[in-house]
């Protein structure tokens, strides 16, 4: 913030919410202009909260990444993300409520009916335009929507590509209120490096395994010390059942090798030095649906 400054800049806390899969994390990242949120195809890859930091010359945005809120929360460890996510609706500024163009489900009315009670301003946010050929087709939800009164305003967007994404930034900026910036300008999250660490290793499994595997699964961070040239990390993926223990080290250990070396590139690109990177595969038996195996694994309120 430049001197002079002071009654023009905007700060403020933002949330993005929606169901599982609307691209909340695509979002982000591309605001932020780097990767933060692991990203894959599979719903529920976001499981905590997550601050990006925006920091430009006419305020500091923070947007709260979430996990996808969803209906079917029979293990402790959705009951949680469902939990932490409507934790998000409370002490913000404003909140994004992402959709995607053209499929409205019953999981995304029971995200508004969970909005209900909120006392700040929230945008419908309808992303993956791109995926809509004909977005003719999108008018008569667009005019519903933007009539119900249950939205200060509906904008669209492809996160993705970006298309409408400078738009909604502007809107965002203008809603927020006038404040000094809360975090240094050069700070981009409020997660630490080993958090990130064991996010991108995880990501790696996700894009690797298939079926429901990657549900099953957590990363652990057992090492992470820089050395002179060097910085050496040590994770441990976590499972449920012997079984998939064997699944995630595959033949001769191939799965776990190429998931290692994938790992390794990312946190080179993230953290701009050499990686050494060593991983274990352990078992915890049902541990997604164990309260205290959670908070040994990080997933506290």
């Amino acid at each position: 913030m430049m001197p002079g400054q002071e009654d023009e800049y905007r700060c403020g806390y933002v949330a993005l919410v929606g169901r599982p899969n609307v691209g909340k994390s695509t979002l982000m990242n591309h605001i932020l202009g780097q990767k933060l949120s692991i990203v894959t195809a599979k719903p529920q890859t976001t499981r905590q909260q997550i601050a990006g930091i925006k920091t430009t010359e006419r305020g500091q945005v923070v947007y709260i990444d979430t996990p996808g809120i969803h209906l079917a929360a029979k293990r402790a460890l959705n009951r949680y993300m469902n939990r932490i996510a409507r934790a998000s609706f409370h002490d913000v500024d404003m909140i994004l409520f992402l959709v995607e163009a053209g499929r409205w489900t019953k999981q995304d009315e029971h995200v508004v009916r969970s909005l209900k009670s909120v006392d700040v301003p929230v945008m419908l946010v309808v992303n993956k335009i791109d995926l809509v050929p004909d977005k003719s087709k999108l008018l008569g939800f667009l005019e519903k929507e933007a009539k119900s009164g249950r939205f200060a305003e509906v904008l669209l967007i492809a996160a993705k590509s970006g298309d409408g994404v400078d738009v909604l930034e502007d809107r965002v900026h203008e809603a927020l209120p006038f404040s000094r910036p809360f975090y240094d300008e050069e700070q981009f999250t409020n997660r630490s490096e080993r958090f990130l660490a064991a996010e991108l290793v995880r990501e790696q499994l996700m894009l690797r395994l298939h079926q429901e595997l990657p549900y099953a699964l957590t990363v652990e961070i057992e090492e992470f010390k820089r050395e002179k040239k060097l910085l050496r990390i040590g994770a441990i993926v976590w499972v449920e059942r012997d079984r998939q223990k064997q699944i995630v080290i595959g033949k001769g250990g191939d799965v776990l090798k190429m998931v290692g070396s994938r790992s390794r590139k990312a946190l080179e690109e993230l953290f701009e030095q050499k990686i050494f990177l060593r991983l274990w595969v352990k078992v915890s038996k049902d541990w997604s649906d164990n309260e205290r195996a959670l908070k040994q694994f990080g997933y506290e309120d």
